[in-house]
């Protein structure tokens, strides 16, 4: 199943999915950018707001990390957020750093849901689809710039074990 899975046949379709993935994280992270002014405190405090009640939509341990950590430095996270995902849209569009790219884009849909954006939103979606292209395998960057990026990755890395080996022989 999964050489059929990450055959060069279906590399095209998993592309589309990944490119699509990237014109989501790009759009979102553009916007804040281009914006002049993204200030993610309103949202962080609706999130610690909504951990109360019967039927909290936020942990309260999350809700804690929020309040002690996130907001005493919310000027971090205004410069982190949106440049997180434009800069996560971008590998993914190009191919480039495919990997942590989704690692990254899971990684802030995880904390958006569980800061209260709930499975019903778009970024309960987005979340999936990465973690579907993360377990895909190579086929995810089949047709993009880490196809030729890892071969010369791999070889440096061998150059520079073997160099080494080569170096503690003559030694």
């Amino acid at each position: 199943m999964k050489k059929h899975l990450n055959g060069t046949k279906l590399a095209f379709v998993w592309s589309i999915l990944r490119i699509w993935l990237g014109l989501q994280w790009i759009e979102q992270g553009y916007y804040k950018i281009s914006s002049g002014g993204f200030d993610a405190s309103g949202f962080l405090q609706g999130a610690i707001a909504n951990a109360g009640g019967d039927h909290p939509a936020v942990q309260g341990w999350y809700a804690g990390f929020l309040e002690g950590f996130a907001l005493p430095y919310i000027e971090f996270f205004n410069i982190l957020i949106p440049w997180g995902e434009f800069l996560v849209g971008l590998g993914l569009i190009l191919g480039l750093a495919t990997i942590p790219a989704l690692v990254a884009g899971a990684f802030m849909n995880l904390n958006f849901i569980m800061a209260g954006a709930g499975f019903a939103s778009l970024d309960s979606k987005l979340f999936v689809v990465e973690i579907i292209l993360l377990f895909i395998g190579t086929a995810r960057y089949y047709i993009g710039l880490d196809r030729f990026v890892i071969r010369y990755v791999k070889i440096f890395f061998k150059r520079r074990k073997y160099g080494a080996n080569k170096m503690k022989a003559t030694a």
